[in-house]
């Protein structure tokens, strides 16, 4: 391809070059049948070109003529010659056949390895992206991109950008055989073309737009969809059905309209490439024929460059076909690869070394400040001291910067200011898999796979667990009893989400789990929150037994549980507000004991 048309491919598609340099070292371990198919797909073009030599050779033997025979088959009977053009017709359109397909299939094989391996990237560099890129991103809109995006990506390499290539080293070759059979009648036969190819590049550019709009308008169609399913329980307890159905109808108009513009401008390409084709076809059939007529070439010449002309425009009405597809998967593609070129807020550094496994577990955050807005600080200058062992609650009102504390000791941010150690090790100096390796989380909502309760339990272990060790943490979250009640116990399979679970099972799950990873450092997010009294009951035992010897940061609005801790941070305004024990705060007569006495209707003792 000459580097004139590389340039106005480039310019119809400037984010094509941007996609194949990204997905070429994926392509590197398959060379071996990139080539042979690259080889299949010359020879498929090679026998493109002979299809039409055979019916040449029977009408310049057979039909008289002006023009003279050719001296290598003059000699031949016509029944003979008749019987090696048709063998060599059937031989040509068979060899064609099978190149083509080989072609096809290695090139299929090749996208889809290479595609199937970039979804899987993707889906490992999505969970490596801070929760601050998520917080800015649609889960529907992201999701679409992992499936749908690769998913079109890997379709138009097979049905649209394979055939383009195809038609294009065919139009290569059948452009170089008609100006040498006479490239008086190629010129004219090609004078068209300029006209064509103008008239393509101004579609294509609206199309590309109008691709790239459409594109977008999925990806919020998909992110309406899957919020509203998400949350389909809200929506029906509040009646928003009517509500979430306009939402999602007026997405789906949107789209509806750039999807019927695109296909308008398609069409009308196509029709443009049939209109100059059809008067390419006049030009070489009536200067052909005069030709023909003179003796300047023989009618089989003829059959040829009709043949051939016929087969030089497919290309660009193949190119018209395909326009829009390929616009999509260009928009798809860029779609895929500014998100694999997104890069972590948060990642190792440098040099960064492992945290040793079962660290003492001795925290110090030094003059932290941190906020999600610059201008704004959730924590400001917030220091803290914890000994290894220690059971620190975390308490406030909300918004004063306990989940925030929580993040930053997770390392699911940096702070813009101060630094935060373990055992004098600045947690940016440390690999952020030996970090929460270190560092076992009971979340406010426990997540919970499709899969048995055993596997769930074991989930996020990070090393082989025997049944034992499982059945051994269940009992110390208080879990094994309602375990063993189920249909298959602890084979019991269990819905998405925990669906069949209760709030209280599916915490003590995750109570479980913290047990199993042996962490130094225990973190409890609002670990009662929403359950009954039971359930909470069973929920604190667990939690005392599970924070035996370890490092433990409890945040709770519950001031009954928060007693229960050897020391409280209370923060107001991202800063330690009060510092100390409950019962030191609660003859100090600050803010943590107005919040505790009005939370327990004046009373001063501990739940």
């Amino acid at each position: 391809m000459s580097t004139g048309r590389k340039d106005k491919m480039s310019e119809v598609f400037p984010s094509l070059g941007r996609i194949m340099a990204r997905l070429a070292p994926y392509m590197r371990g398959h060379r071996a049948t990139l080539a042979g198919s690259v080889l299949a797909l010359l020879a498929a073009t090679a026998m493109k070109l002979l299809e039409p030599w055979p019916l040449k050779f029977v009408i310049d033997r057979i039909v008289p003529s002006t023009a003279g025979e050719t001296a290598e088959l003059g000699a031949l009977e016509p029944t003979t010659l008749l019987a090696l053009c048709a063998l060599g017709l059937i031989a040509v359109i068979g060899l064609k056949a099978l190149f083509q397909y080989l072609s096809t299939v290695g090139f299929a094989i090749v996208g889809n390895r290479v595609l199937t391996a970039v979804r899987g990237d993707l889906f490992r560099h999505l969970q490596t992206l801070s929760p601050g890129f998520h917080a800015r991103s649609r889960t529907g809109d992201l999701t679409m991109r992992l499936v749908s995006d690769v998913g079109m990506l890997k379709e138009t390499a097979v049905t649209a950008a394979l055939p383009l290539a195809a038609n294009l080293l065919v139009l290569c070759g059948m452009l170089g055989v008609m100006l040498w059979l006479d490239w008086r009648l190629a010129l004219l036969a090609l004078s068209p073309l300029p006209i064509l190819w103008i008239v393509s590049l101004k579609l294509t550019r609206r199309i590309r737009e109008v691709s790239r709009s459409q594109r977008k308008r999925e990806g919020e169609l998909a992110a309406t969809g899957a919020e509203t399913m998400a949350g389909i329980r809200t929506v029906q307890a509040l009646g928003l059905e009517e509500r979430a159905a306009q939402d999602f109808g007026a997405a789906n108009a949107r789209d509806l309209r750039a999807g019927v513009k695109g296909k308008r401008l398609a069409a009308g390409m196509e029709r443009s490439v049939d209109l100059l084709t059809g008067i390419g076809l006049a030009i070489v059939l009536w200067f052909g024929t005069l030709q023909v007529m003179k003796g300047r070439i023989s009618p089989g010449d003829l059959l040829v460059f009709i043949t051939y002309l016929k087969n030089t425009f497919r290309p660009v009405r193949e190119y018209a076909k395909y326009t829009a597809r390929l616009a999509k998967a260009a928009a798809a593609g860029e779609r895929v690869v500014t998100l694999l070129d997104e890069m972590p807020e948060v990642r190792d550094a440098d040099g960064a070394k492992r945290l040793p496994h079962g660290t003492p577990g001795a925290v110090r955050f030094e003059d932290v400040t941190f906020g999600y807005d610059t201008a704004r600080p959730t924590l400001t200058g917030l220091c803290a001291d914890i000994a290894p062992g220690q059971s620190v609650a975390i308490t406030g009102p909300s918004g004063a910067g306990k989940s925030t504390f929580i993040s930053l000791l997770l390392r699911l941010y940096d702070p813009a200011q101060g630094r935060i150690t373990i055992d004098g090790q600045d947690l940016r100096d440390v690999t952020l898999s030996s970090l929460r390796a270190n560092i076992a989380l009971v979340p406010q909502e426990t997540l919970i796979f499709r899969g048995t309760l055993a596997e769930n339990i074991a989930l996020g272990v990070g090393r082989e667990v025997t049944r034992d060790e499982i059945v051994a943490a269940a009992k110390l979250a208080n879990a094994h009893a309602f375990i063993m009640a189920q249909p298959e116990g602890f084979d019991t399979e269990i819905a998405e989400r925990g669906a069949t679970l209760s709030a209280g099972q599916r915490q003590r799950i995750a109570i479980a789990r913290a047990a199993l990873r042996r962490a130094p450092i225990l973190v409890l997010d609002e670990p009662t929150v929403g359950l009954d009294r039971e359930s909470e009951a069973a929920v604190v035992d667990a939690i005392r037994k599970l924070a035996q010897g370890r490092t433990t940061f409890l945040v709770t609005h519950d001031l009954a549980l928060a007693a229960r801790a050897g020391r409280i941070l209370h923060l107001t305004g991202g800063r330690i507000a009060e510092d100390g024990s409950h019962d030191a705060l609660m003859r100090k007569g600050g803010a943590y004991s107005t919040m505790f006495r009005a939370s327990h209707g004046g009373g001063a003792d501990a739940a």
